[in-house]
């Protein structure tokens, strides 16, 4: 498959097809306690819990039986490649374990296709993707030049104002004082007039942006880590030794969907992040982004971070 061309409407609807079983799967265990037993680590370095143990189970069966060539990508497991696989699915079988274990509605199923090719596919490769709300049920579909559909419907803010936006930003394993520091002026500006939420799932964050709940979405670690000096260590303090920023299974389902739905995301400079690497995890791997509703709102964000990583530098000296 090129990077030109459509996927079949069979392949669309494997997409989907997949996030909805895995939520079937994984919707009577949200809230329970028994699920946040450490079952081991991941590739992706984050810890797995039972929960996600399940998730990823229901991955393998479910692909076995209905594309068993078809090559798989997941937090967990890395690479699952079959030697005749030609499409790679990127799988993010629980985007919010945190949020799933505490029995919170932000947690989703993200599912992400592109062709494997050389086996090095990069994230503008992605031709189809779904995002599936666990708890709700709600779905989002996205065909790469085709738009997004979705039963929530699309309603993208126009909000310019970064002081009324509603938006997202992301805690688990970056380092607090650093993070808000680079963000101060965004989370005070709009703490009034707007609203800023911690939600615990990328996915769930970036498809608010399609639904009009939320107006962005700022994730800054990876950009921490390349201009902070020091920074990866105390990442690594604070992630028991890894780098917990999100990968591109976190990313590529949500990233097409919203790009789709005529939302603009980038990475945390402000450049697209098409030709980011899409199958790996770590540092080298991961993605900061700025997700908007409208290209207006989306300059000033970057602006905004440009200032505050400005801030973080001159106070570390």
């Amino acid at each position: 498959m090129s990077s030109d061309s459509r996927p079949s409407d069979d392949r669309v609807q494997l997409v989907l097809e997949l996030g909805l079983r895995l939520r079937e799967r994984i919707l009577p265990e949200l809230g329970r306690t028994a699920g946040r037993v450490h079952a081991g680590d991941a590739a992706g370095g984050d810890i797995t819990f039972a929960v996600d143990a399940i998730a990823e189970d229901t991955l393998v069966e479910f692909l076995a039986q209905r594309a068993p060539r078809t090559a798989f990508y997941s937090e967990d497991r890395g690479l699952v490649a079959d030697p005749e696989a030609t499409e790679v699915l990127v799988v993010d079988p629980i985007d919010g374990t945190r949020p799933a274990l505490a029995g919170l509605e932000s947690a989703c199923v993200a599912v992400a296709l592109a062709p494997l090719g050389d086996g090095k596919p990069t994230m503008a490769d992605v031709h189809a993707a779904s995002v599936v709300e666990i708890k709700s049920g709600d779905w989002f579909s996205a065909v790469r030049g085709e738009g997004v559909r979705s039963s929530r419907g699309v309603a993208l803010s126009a909000n310019t104002d970064p002081r009324r936006m509603f938006w997202g930003y992301g805690f688990r394993g970056r380092p607090a004082r650093a993070t808000v520091e680079v963000l101060a002026e965004l989370i005070d500006g709009s703490s009034v007039g707007g609203g800023t939420f911690e939600l615990g799932s990328q996915a769930f964050a970036m498809t608010r942006i399609v639904t009009g709940q939320l107006d962005a979405v700022i994730e800054v670690g990876s950009r921490l880590i390349d201009e902070v000096p020091g920074m990866r260590a105390e990442f690594e303090r604070i992630g028991d030794g890894q780098v917990l920023n999100n990968s591109p299974y976190d990313l590529a389902a949500p990233w097409l969907c919203l790009r789709e739905s005529g939302g603009v995301v980038t990475d945390g400079w402000g450049e697209p992040l098409d030709g980011h690497r899409l199958l790996g995890a770590g540092h080298e791997f991961q993605m900061s982004s700025v997700s908007a509703a409208n290209p207006e709102l989306h300059q000033q964000l970057v602006r905004a971070i440009d200032a505050g990583l400005e801030r973080l530098l001159k106070l570390r000296g």
